[in-house]
């Protein structure tokens, strides 16, 4: 049987809405995709911190919930560390309302394919996560979730078709992501609470 993991990077945060604590904005953010990988069927899911920001995973895991501390909060680093798994995806965590059917299709493509990447949503350059065969292709380069693309990926395999890429979601890393946020949506409950308190 496969052994796969989902692995959310908990990296750094630069944009934090007005009127909110930034601390409490990266710990909400968090909250929400550990809760949401905790629903995942048929994968284990971990969370990675740098040395750091052990205090961030420490507020947000569940009791069996692995830890990895890698020395910087880049995709790269984080596949280095796992041992034990066929596959793997490192997915960001300021992407509070992601669907699990997204991150399933993330991880799908693997079955014939060594690597997959799922763009960011918006403007600008950034990945939700890139999945791969463990252990991983020696011509994946190194990789960070806020500034790679797909095209940086597929440049470097051996033939574009090595790399597939599955559906897009947001992240809130601007006022514009955050507009983007659909009340009706179910999940992202933290971020919500967050949110609905802050002063207008």
């Amino acid at each position: 049987m496969v052994r796969r993991v989902v692995v959310a990077l908990l990296g750094p945060v630069p944009w934090t809405p007005p009127g909110i604590d930034p601390r409490r904005w990266r710990t909400a953010l968090a909250e929400d995709v550990v809760d949401l990988l905790a629903t995942l069927d048929e994968v284990e899911t971990a969370v990675a911190v740098t040395a750091a920001d052990r205090w961030l995973a420490d507020a947000v895991v569940w009791p069996a919930t692995e830890v990895y501390e890698v020395p910087a909060p880049t995709v790269d680093a984080v596949l280095a560390t796992l041992t034990g798994y066929d596959q793997a995806a490192v997915v960001a965590a300021d992407a509070p309302d992601v669907p699990g059917l997204t991150l399933g299709k993330l991880l799908r493509p693997l079955s014939t394919r060594p690597v997959a990447v799922a763009p960011a949503e918006g403007t600008g350059p950034g990945l939700l996560g890139v999945a791969a065969r463990l252990p991983v292709p020696d011509w994946l380069p190194p990789l960070d979730l806020d500034t790679a693309v797909p095209a940086d990926v597929r440049s470097a395999a051996p033939r574009p078709g090595d790399v597939a890429v599955t559906p897009a979601w947001r992240r809130l890393r601007g006022p514009a992501d955050l507009a983007t946020l659909d009340p009706a949506f179910e999940g992202w409950e933290a971020t919500r609470a967050l949110l609905s308190a802050r002063p207008t």
